[in-house]
């Protein structure tokens, strides 16, 4: 992202009401542009291929084609949008999946403005964001791994899932720790596969059940 190029958006929801109120929301904001709108998780998929977003804001349950699977295929297509879902339901057979498919962020609808322009800010540089309600809900809903031969996180393992809570990027973390942006993603691989999660996320909140982190 560059300081004079706005964030561009996709706006994915099945209310057309909804979708004119964001859209006149971010049209609203500087730093922000709306290149589309789709009433689907399929329509998604297939406009965030042709327009290439910074940013999809994704609602979960949408007749059609629900957000879950749509966000399922952005990661498996390897997207470069993030994906920051914008939702109704905190329920934890909603946020689960979502984070687990590959979420950057998930907030409720009833979050104030400035709070939505700073996510999708944030999203849009690979931060996780999460609302109070769901951080809440996924550190007592993410599981532990059963199995008794777990291995501990290393020190620099430590350091670097440290950094993700604080929302650093690759890029920054690498600067910080003096090391290359390759061996950051060999330790977040490393720590996903000893906490047993899939992303960023998911590590944070695993991070936080298990007493990790604070």
């Amino acid at each position: 992202m560059t300081a004079d190029r706005p964030i561009s958006l996709l706006i994915v929801d099945d209310h057309p009401v909804v979708r004119d109120g964001l859209r006149g929301m971010f049209a609203a904001a500087p730093g922000f542009t709306v290149l589309g709108e789709a009433p689907d998780g399929v329509a998604a998929v297939a406009l965030a291929g042709e327009l290439d977003p910074d940013v999809v804001l994704m609602d979960l349950r949408m007749p059609g084609g629900g957000g879950v699977d749509a966000i399922r295929e952005l990661t498996r297509r390897g997207a470069r949008a993030k994906v920051l879902v914008l939702t109704t339901y905190d329920t934890d057979s909603d946020t689960l999946p979502a984070i687990e498919a590959g979420a950057t962020g998930y907030l409720l609808k009833d979050a104030p403005r400035e709070e939505l322009f700073t996510a999708v800010r944030a999203a849009a540089q690979g931060r996780t964001v999460l609302s109070p309600a769901v951080a809440s809900r996924l550190v007592s809903a993410v599981r532990t791994p059963a199995a008794p031969g777990n291995e501990p996180l290393s020190a620099r393992e430590r350091e670097v899932l440290a950094l993700v809570a604080r929302g650093t990027s690759n890029r920054e973390i690498a600067r910080e720790l003096f090391i290359s942006e390759a061996t950051v993603k060999t330790h977040l691989t490393h720590l996903y596969g000893k906490l047993g999660v899939n992303d960023r996320a998911a590590a944070v909140a695993t991070a936080y059940q298990r007493g990790i982190l604070g």
